[in-house]
């Protein structure tokens, strides 16, 4: 399992505090919201929180993709390296 979405797992699960779920219990191409982990609107708020104090990233409300970008813990890995790159 890559190191980046390790962390990540780590992150989703501490912040939103779900418990009885380990980093190898979320599959990395998993979705995270409605089916897969389940995670809501306000989940989405507190990770995006999360990810901004532990990575510095700035995410675009309006932006078309972000939505995509939440998608999976692959997908913010994806989005979370490209950001480190500019």
């Amino acid at each position: 399992m890559d190191e980046l979405e390790v962390q990540l797992k780590v992150l989703i699960i501490e912040t939103l505090r779900l418990e009885g779920i380990t980093p190898a219990d979320i599959a990395s191409e998993e979705a995270l919201f409605v089916d897969g982990l389940g995670l809501d609107s306000i989940d989405a708020l507190e990770l995006g929180v999360a990810l901004r104090k532990t990575f510095g990233i700035q995410f675009d409300s309006e932006a078309e993709d972000l939505k995509s970008h939440f998608a999976s813990v692959r997908s913010l890995g994806r989005f979370i390296t490209s950001k480190r790159a500019t």
